[in-house]
């Protein structure tokens, strides 16, 4: 699935009014009902879903590319509505009688399955509603398989009332997150793109890196990092970056499957970037009940070895075809780029420090995108003051009055907000600041939509194993296959990711794998965080392994090169990606997991190490190409180093000496005699 459907990739300014009023409503609901709760959860919910199928419907037809058939959009749109009329309007009532169905309740409820169903297919293809309709068939008639698998057996009003009313169904747990973090996050970086973020990354890697050996892909890997502080959005990175790093990246030399890999590989990087991770992070921290902040911490030293690794096979790959960078001359000063746009990363400072401050993800992101919308609107103001240090001093002020530490502190946000609309529209270039602001306000709607049908849906399989309890059976399996080792319960957990990975989206293989694997390995002995963070990892790296690779697919028609040859890169390049998460298990202190900072800092050398000596295994070139058995020695120590068993450590460290050392007596040898 690529981040939009063809249906809704054209630029906002070229939509049917229709579809812009809706995208534009739902975005301005969203931050209502972030702001203030004037609503119960039930209707935010259900509200949140309704406006995902309208917008789904009014713009993506049933089979093909082009717009659906408007008659029959308007009425599957005007469907999807009512039923979150239907919860709002009767919501006391559906309480009273809570597990007793009336015929209307019946029509309501079977009617949102079948939107929901549909609204994903169109969005996103048939494979996550086949699989769901397996998970949904399980449980109408689960009660006649055999042996374990079987259940006490469900009417279909039992069905209906856990899926479509109540909060364990398709109003569970990820469409909460999906409409109030996730949503509020993808504004957020919507707002960023729209002011100009993704030109101040850019220059900045490009004038940091573009010199340097290998220069043009160094800049797309240190580009895709920062990117993924504000969108954690894989594929969006990809489509975004990728325009200018991959033809970049092939002008210098790279081959063009080399290139996709590399900018596919970096994107989906930005899913375990803190601070802004992907959706799946805000949905675990809500099903683990942990702040938000616990998890960015444990994925930060994860996503800074998976960037440094990236960065590594680039270095390696440079070197071993001789691929020089750019001239300086033709880069851009990083600081002088910095200085320019400093004062877009005013809402993301503001937005970590509220975090790690202990604030809610809903309150950060609710103050961080209403500092981002008062910073842009604020700039058309204040342009004419030549001082940026009176600018910066003022935004910076601003800033900390925005954080909300008083009780009216919202309020006080949105009143400068419409100040600043007031003063923007009597101001030359305001008006232009206003429609940028309203295309953020629909480019985040239209990016919300895939991942919030996904959540709803997936809903699906959450109502149903809560249900059933079909997790406790499969729990068991892997249960009994750990306790004769815990290494193949964790590659059976990994190749069920991969598997599901080449179907489902990241999220649905996170909620899905983690509900059955997860307290399995918790059992082994894994801490629960841990147990899901490994999970979450090959949901991502699903994205690059052949033969589905989203991500690779998606970088495809940019680099003119097939997605299987980009993918077969990709899994290389992000061979730590792999080796991490194993590392984590074997050693949580990788995650923060613990007290030990001398533990913390001896499993991130020795998975620097590992690391290190695996990428030039993987590439063939340390500081000169590697011979076979050089190879072979690498990798093996990378593995020993990995392995938690009797001594493994010391063979590992052994090993990586003993190739360093003859790497290096053999090239000193070859220059020796050539001299």
């Amino acid at each position: 699935m690529s981040d939009t459907h063809p249906g809704l990739a054209a630029h906002p300014g070229h939509w049917p009014k229709a579809l812009f009023t809706v995208a534009l409503l739902f975005s301005i609901f969203q931050i209502i009902t972030a702001a203030y709760h004037p609503v119960s959860t039930q209707v935010l919910r259900s509200g949140h879903v309704s406006f995902l199928l309208m917008l789904i419907f009014l713009s993506v037809p049933g089979r093909g590319q082009g717009q659906p058939w408007s008659p029959l959009a308007w009425l599957l749109a005007l469907a999807g509505a009512s039923t979150a009329l239907y919860q709002w309007v009767f919501e006391a009532d559906l309480i009273q009688r809570s597990g007793e169905l009336t015929d209307a309740d019946r029509i309501i409820g079977l009617l949102l399955i079948a939107l929901v169903f549909e609204g994903a297919r169109r969005v996103m293809g048939a494979a996550l509603p086949l699989l769901c309709g397996l998970f949904l068939a399980y449980g109408l008639f689960g009660q006649y398989l055999p042996g374990d698998l079987a259940h006490r057996g469900y009417g279909l009003d039992q069905i209906v009332n856990q899926l479509s009313f109540g909060t364990e169904g398709l109003y569970g747990t990820p469409t909460y997150v999906s409409a109030t973090y996730i949503f509020l996050f993808i504004l957020f970086g919507s707002f960023l793109e729209q002011a100009g973020m993704i030109k101040l990354f850019t220059d900045f890697a490009l004038g940091l890196f573009g010199h340097r050996l290998g220069g043009p892909a160094k800049v797309s890997v240190f580009s895709s990092a920062l990117m993924g502080t504000i969108t954690g959005s894989g594929v969006a990175n990809v489509v975004t970056t990728g325009q200018f790093t991959i033809p970049l990246m092939k002008r210098f030399g790279y081959s063009p499957a080399f290139a996709g890999g590399v900018e596919a590989t970096a994107s989906m990087g930005s899913q375990i970037m803190p601070p802004v991770m992907g959706a799946v992070a805000f949905i675990m921290a809500e099903t683990l009940n942990v702040p938000y902040i616990e998890v960015a911490k444990a994925a930060l030293i994860p996503a800074l070895l998976y960037f440094g690794s990236v960065f590594w096979m680039v270095h390696l790959e440079a070197r071993r075809a001789g691929l020089e960078g750019l001239p300086k001359d033709q880069c851009p000063d990083p600081w002088a780029a910095v200085r320019e746009r400093a004062y877009l990363l005013i809402p993301l400072v503001v937005l970590v420090g509220l975090l790690f401050s202990g604030r809610t993800p809903l309150f950060s992101g609710t103050v961080g995108l209403a500092l981002t919308a008062i910073v842009i609107l604020g700039s058309a103001l204040i342009l004419p003051i030549p001082a940026f240090g009176l600018r910066l001093a003022f935004w910076i002020g601003l800033g900390i009055l925005c954080g909300g530490f008083f009780p009216l502190g919202i309020t006080v946000i949105f009143g400068v907000i419409a100040v600043l609309i007031a003063g923007c529209a009597f101001v030359r270039g305001g008006r232009e600041t206003l429609r940028l602001c309203l295309y953020a306000l629909v480019e985040g709607a239209r990016h919300a939509v895939p991942v919030g049908i996904a959540c709803a849906l997936v809903g699906v399989i959450i109502g149903i194993v809560t249900l059933t309890g079909i997790a406790t059976t499969f729990a068991g399996y892997i249960l009994d296959l750990g306790k004769s080792s815990l290494f193949l319960s964790l590659v059976l957990t990994m190749l069920t990711c991969l598997v599901l990975g080449m179907g489902i989206p990241t999220i649905p293989n996170y909620i899905i794998t983690s509900s059955i694997a997860a307290p399995a390995l918790l059992e082994l002995g894994v801490p629960l965080l841990v147990s899901h963070m490994f999970v979450f990892y090959f949901g991502i790296l699903a994205d690059l392994t052949p033969p589905v690779a989203l991500a690779c697919f998606a970088a495809a028609p940019i680099a003119g090169e097939s997605g299987l040859k980009i993918s077969v890169w990709a899994v290389r390049i992000a061979i730590a990606g792999f080796v991490v998460p194993f590392i984590a298990v074997y050693s949580p202190a990788l995650m923060l997991q613990g007290d030990s900072a001398l533990a913390v800092v001896y499993v991130v050398g020795k998975a620097i190490l590992a690391i290190g000596l695996w990428g030039a295994a993987s590439i063939g070139c340390l500081r000169e190409p590697l011979s076979g058995w050089e190879r072979l020695l690498a990798f093996g120590a990378g593995a020993a180093l990995i392995m938690a068993l009797p001594v493994t450590d010391e063979l590992g460290f052994g090993l990586a000496l003993l190739v360093i050392g003859l790497h290096t007596w053999r090239i000193r040898t070859i220059k020796a005699r050539s001299a």
